[in-house]
């Protein structure tokens, strides 16, 4: 981009010499014609040397505003995993069996505390009363996962659903379990292309968004959450989008 800049500019600047050149040395009867074709050269090439410039900023602003609210449901869904994976031991593959989840799941709530028993087995062998320590676990309530997670909003039943972007599109979601120190532990991913939340942008700008390498941008062509080769459940987008965490 930088190099069609330069060019423009340079562009420009010869022709506005030829004007002049034109002007002091081609006879007078053909001098209008040829001064304003070139006149016509100078802003055509001003006009695309403004386009550049200007495409690539308001492109990143649209960008940025998109990344965000496609951000903000990941953020849920991953909320939602998680709280399906305290209550279940695993993640969910379904859209439908999440929101089904979050409608009818609770937390239980515990208490752990410590007491001393009468050991019986030791009592018997020594001849003497011998205690010990145990960590008695008290079930104080349960806790909707629903009202937990969203409170008074229903936005979880939308989740599925990429806010922006190509209409009707929906995020992919992903899960199962990967092996790690011969176990088998749960893991998530929920994605969308980039090509989706940006696609009826200029398509230059958007290939060059797909290949993105930089510690404050999205890497890659996807936003996501989680990840189906480690177990992994933060995003990929930097901070300024919204918590990883």
């Amino acid at each position: 981009m930088l190099k069609f800049i330069l060019i423009a500019v340079a562009v420009i600047l010869v022709t506005i010499g030829l004007v002049k050149l034109i002007d002091k040395f081609v006879p007078t009867k053909i001098k209008p014609i040829i001064t304003i074709a070139l006149w016509a050269l100078i802003g055509i090439l001003g006009y695309q040397t403004y386009l550049s410039i200007y495409q690539p900023i308001q492109f990143n602003k649209l960008k940025t505003k998109r990344y965000k609210k496609v951000v903000d449901k990941l953020i849920d869904i991953r909320d939602s995993q998680l709280a399906h994976r305290q209550v279940t031991g695993r993640f969910s593959g379904s859209f439908d069996n999440l929101i089904k989840f979050i409608d009818t799941a609770s937390y239980t709530i515990t208490q752990r505390r410590d007491s001393t028993i009468l050991d019986e087995e030791l009592t018997k062998l020594y001849g003497v009363d011998t205690n010990k320590e145990i960590v008695i676990i008290d079930t104080l309530g349960f806790v909707p996962v629903k009202d937990s997670l969203f409170k008074n909003s229903d936005r979880y039943k939308t989740m599925m659903n990429v806010p922006v972007g190509e209409e009707g599109a929906r995020f992919k979601l992903q899960s199962g379990f990967v092996e790690q120190n011969d176990l088998q532990i749960p893991v998530f991913e929920a994605s969308v292309k980039k090509d989706v939340i940006l696609f009826d942008q200029n398509k230059d700008l958007l290939a060059q968004e797909n290949q993105v390498i930089s510690v404050d941008g999205v890497n890659g062509d996807v936003l996501k959450v989680g990840s189906m080769e480690e177990v992994f459940t933060k995003g990929n987008w930097p901070k300024t989008y919204g918590k990883g965490e």
